[in-house]
C-alpha cells in the first residue's frame, strides 16, 4: 500500500531543492507562471529537461497550447518571487521585473531573480497521476554569477558555500 499524500509531501519536502519559477503564454496573450521544485536535466545530447506541473495548474493550458516555457531557476534573490508565483494571484508579473522570451513564444524570463534561465520547446508529455511530466528540449539559456535559491523543510535558504576538509571522510 502506498504511502499517504501528507507521509509523500513530508519525504520530499525533507531535503533541499532548487527553486523554479516556470513561465508560459497563454492563448490570450497573458503570461502565466508556477514556482516548481520539480526541474531536472533529462539529456545533454539532444539538451532535454523535464518539468512536473500540476493537472489543474493555470499554467499547463499556456504550456501546451504555445508549446513552449522558460524554466527559471531562482537565485538567492527570488524568494519573493517564488512567494508570489506560488500563489493563484492574478497580477503576479505586475509585481516582477521580466522580459519576453525570444526563443520560448515570449514567455517571461525573470530577469532580476534568477541563478539560470531555460528557454524550452514542448517535446514530449506524459500523464503522472495528477501531473504532467513536461519534458522540453532547451533551445537558449544563461547562466548568472549569483547564489541559488533552496527549499527544504518548510523554508527558503541561500546556498552555503563550505569548504570540505580532503581526507577526513570514511574510507579516507
Amino acid at each position: 500500500m502506498p504511502v499517504s499524500p501528507e507521509s509523500f509531501r513530508e519525504l520530499f519536502g525533507s531535503f533541499p531543492a532548487q527553486v523554479a519559477v516556470i513561465t508560459a503564454v497563454g492563448a490570450d496573450g497573458a503570461p502565466r507562471g508556477f514556482t516548481c521544485t520539480t526541474t531536472c536535466a533529462v539529456s545533454a545530447a539532444p539538451p532535454l529537461l523535464l518539468i512536473c506541473v500540476d493537472e489543474n495548474s493555470q499554467t499547463l493550458p499556456a504550456i501546451l497550447a504555445g508549446r513552449s516555457f522558460v524554466a527559471n531557476v531562482l537565485a538567492a534573490p527570488g524568494e519573493e518571487a517564488s512567494r508570489i508565483f506560488a500563489g493563484k494571484a492574478p497580477d503576479k508579473f505586475d509585481r516582477v521585473a521580466w522580459e519576453p522570451s525570444r526563443r520560448a513564444g515570449g514567455a517571461p524570463i525573470l530577469t532580476d531573480v534568477v541563478l539560470a534561465y531555460a528557454e524550452c520547446r514542448v517535446v514530449q508529455t506524459v500523464t503522472a497521476g495528477d501531473h504532467r511530466i513536461i519534458v522540453g528540449e532547451v533551445e537558449g539559456s544563461a547562466v548568472f554569477p549569483r547564489e541559488p535559491l533552496l527549499y527544504g523543510k518548510g523554508e527558503y535558504h541561500a546556498w552555503p558555500v563550505v569548504p570540505v576538509a580532503v581526507g577526513t571522510g570514511a574510507g579516507g
